[in-house]
């Protein structure tokens, strides 16, 4: 369904879960002739696809932009950019992992990084191309064969990007399995080697508790509640355009979105006008419109579980400075929320809606308190002019990334990696690629 004017955008019949068995054994049966593939060889294969991507960039951006309403320059710059890096991507996952050699006086070892056998990927639909492309695309050429489930909000999308894989993947080594969770447990407990997902803490847990039983390999991206730190030296016109882009992207619904401010009580108010000057000039509407910034929830029940947060914060005395009221359809209006407090649930529970909530504080360690008063560990902000003192207090913020200046993301070949509740294992760089694959130290004497 189209969440901003609730049309069908397409269909597609439902993997039964007892067939799920019978697909688990393909894969498992085609990962043999795959595995037996050097890294490289598995990378050559899959190179042709990045031509065919480029090709299909805007039609597919443009499937992702309907299925789950992210304004379509957003969408189309998505899937360009997993076309874009594909070659390069296969590059590096190769380099990642090549042979290591290790030797003392008596013994010449080698560390080699084999496939775990079959993954189950399970991806999210905020990032509807860019989470399967960083789930399966290490998966493969590590050797695994990959059951592909996405998200039942942006099926088609994701069923495309997997079609054009498979126009040059031997039969078996990518399979797409659709539905819900219901489908995503089954998988889980079915017999694979590597389950990757991306989603919410919640549902992490469960696929840990499920997982557990055989020991099976568990890389999971969960979910944020990322904060901001606004020192009282801060460049506020920066900090207040990264604050207002990075918390209503994508409608909120991104695992790094600032969700909680903490400003110097000295400059708060100044902050908090520039936040509102930029949030008013936001457009929100069609995200195939000319000029939308924002689109709409993905769903209803996503919609209801923002507002409910908005409307429990204000009756519990938080100050509504813009936004707030829910709107037709699935959009809810980027919204700014002053004097909250920790006691709120708003503060402490992750939104993934457009909302950003400003608190003051007047010394550095109370900051520094607050933003680590939660069981998420994912992204974090400093802002400030004196670069060092910034440095010293993203240092001290429990999180996987923290951006002085910036956002969260790191250089080329960093990975993507949470802290606390918020990420058991991580992907991306050349760390997170060896995570798909199984070490083995091959030894003898000198």
């Amino acid at each position: 369904m189209d969440p901003a004017n609730g049309e069908v955008v397409g269909s597609v019949e439902l993997t039964a879960i007892d067939a799920i068995p019978r697909l688990v054994f393909q894969a498992r049966e085609a990962q043999r002739g795959w595995g037996a593939l050097t890294h490289q060889q598995r990378a050559d294969v899959l190179r042709p696809a990045a031509a065919r991507l480029k090709e299909e960039a805007r039609r597919l951006g443009d499937l992702a932009s309907r299925e789950m309403g992210k304004p379509l320059a957003e969408a189309i710059g998505e899937a360009k950019y997993c076309a874009d890096g594909f070659e390069e991507e296969l590059d590096g996952i190769v380099t990642a992992l090549t042979d290591v050699v290790r030797e003392d006086k008596r013994v010449h070892s080698v560390l080699r990084h084999a496939a775990l056998g079959v993954c189950a990927a399970i991806t999210p639909w905020n990032f509807p191309i860019l989470m399967p492309h960083q789930s399966v695309l290490p998966a493969l050429v590590a050797g695994n064969t990959v059951l592909l489930k996405p998200s039942e909000e942006t099926t088609l999308v994701a069923c495309e990007y997997a079609r054009i894989l498979n126009e040059f993947l031997p039969a078996g080594v990518l399979t797409p399995v659709f539905g819900d969770g219901r489908q995503g447990r089954a998988l889980v407990l079915a017999d694979i080697n590597l389950v990757v997902f991306t989603g919410s803490r919640e549902t992490g847990k469960r696929i840990l508790a499920d997982a557990g039983p055989g020991l099976k390999r568990v890389i999971l991206e969960l979910g944020g509640k990322d904060p901001l730190v606004v020192l009282d030296d801060a460049d506020l016109d920066l900090a207040a355009a990264f604050a207002v882009r990075n918390s209503f992207r994508n409608a909120g619904q991104v695992c790094v979105s600032t969700e909680r401010i903490y400003v110097d009580a000295s400059i708060r108010e100044e902050f908090l006008r520039k936040m509102v000057e930029r949030t008013a000039a936001l457009r929100q509407g069609d995200p195939r419109g000319e000029g939308t910034t924002v689109g709409p929830m993905v769903n209803a029940r996503q919609k209801a579980k923002v507002v409910a947060q908005i409307d429990a914060a204000v009756a519990a005395g938080a100050t509504l400075l813009i936004g707030g009221e829910p709107r037709e359809g699935n959009f809810v209006a980027p919204t700014i929320l002053a004097d909250v407090d920790h006691a709120m649930e708003i503060m402490r529970e992750e939104t993934f809606g457009p909302v950003a909530c400003v608190q003051g504080f007047t010394t550095l360690d109370e900051a520094v308190r607050l933003a680590n008063d939660t069981p998420f560990g994912l992204g974090a902000a400093v802002f400030g002019r004196d670069e060092a003192r910034a440095h010293t207090v993203a240092g001290r913020i429990d999180a996987g990334m923290v951006g002085v200046n910036q956002g969260c993301g790191g250089a080329d070949g960093c990975p993507w990696v949470g802290a606390k509740e918020s990420g058991y294992g991580f992907h991306s760089g050349p760390e997170g690629h060896r995570q798909f694959a199984q070490v083995r130290v091959i030894s003898r004497l000198k």
